[in-house]
Parts: structure tokens; sequence; C-alpha cells
């Protein structure tokens, strides 16, 4: 048996994870997690990331939307600063994937509070056009990379 994945939607789901329990072999370990962010959450994350990374700057330098979102999930949730295995530091903490749908809603409105704040013209994910209705960007300019790339983290 290899490890499965049942997301529990109804009762159908529910039964066919009885099943499976009755023919787990001995010593396998169950688990139960919460849900974590939707997918259309997680599309919003990264359009919002990949606007901000298009347009802003951070200590005078251009970043990545990888980097834009650790700096907000720093400011988001607590994390632990500590010296890198080879130098430098490292941040320890969040990690979006694993956030639940609030904390990913509280995230959201984070970033885009601060865009606003930062003159920042946030794409509409689902139809790429600016918060005002304008035309944020032509097709295949790479405004939007990554959005809907769903398994980003």
């Amino acid at each position: 048996m290899k490890t499965e994945r049942l997301p529990i939607r109804g009762e159908a789901d529910r039964a066919k994870a009885r099943k499976w329990l009755d023919r787990v072999p001995l010593g396998w370990t169950l688990v139960f997690k919460p849900p974590t962010r939707s997918t259309d959450q997680n599309r919003r994350l990264w359009a919002f990331l990949d606007d901000i990374a298009a347009q802003k700057t951070w200590e005078g330098k251009k970043r990545p939307s990888e980097q834009w979102k650790d700096l907000f999930s720093a400011a988001l949730k607590t994390q632990e600063i500590v010296r890198g295995l080879e130098g430098g530091i490292v941040a320890l903490g969040a990690r979006t994937s694993e956030m639940s749908p609030e904390e990913m809603s509280d995230l959201l409105q984070l970033i885009e509070t601060w865009g606003v704040q930062n003159q920042v013209v946030f794409t509409d994910p689902d139809k790429n056009t600016a918060s005002g209705g304008e035309r944020a960007s032509e097709p295949g300019d790479g405004a939007l990379s990554g959005a809907g790339a769903g398994a980003r983290d």
C-alpha cells in the first residue's frame, strides 16, 4: 500500500477512509490534518507577489516573488532567526503551503494593504486587468508569471 491522501468532503469520502483503515497494515500511521489554503488563495497570492516583484524594490534591490513571499510571511507570523550552517542568517518558521485558509486570508489582506499603501497596481489573476479596469499587461509579457502555478509554495 502506498501513501494516500483523502480530503474528507462528504460521507462517500468517510466510507472510503473506513475501507482503507480496515485494510491498512499494522505499523502504519494515520494522520489527520486541517485544511490548508485553497487553490484560489494560492493563485491570488502569487499574482499579488508577481505584481509587487515587477513594480517594487526592497532595500534598494529588485526582489523575486519568492523573496517577497518570505518578507510578507515573516511580517504575519513570528519567525526565529538563526545563523546559517555556512554563514549568513536563516529565518525559520512560516510556510505558506501549511497555512490554514484563515491564515492565508490574513496574509493576502496584509499584502494587499501594503500594496495599496505603496502604489502597487494589482492585476486580476482571472482577467489579467489592473484593479481599476485598465489593461495591466499584454498576454505573454510575463506580468503574471507564476499566477495560477498551483505548486508554488
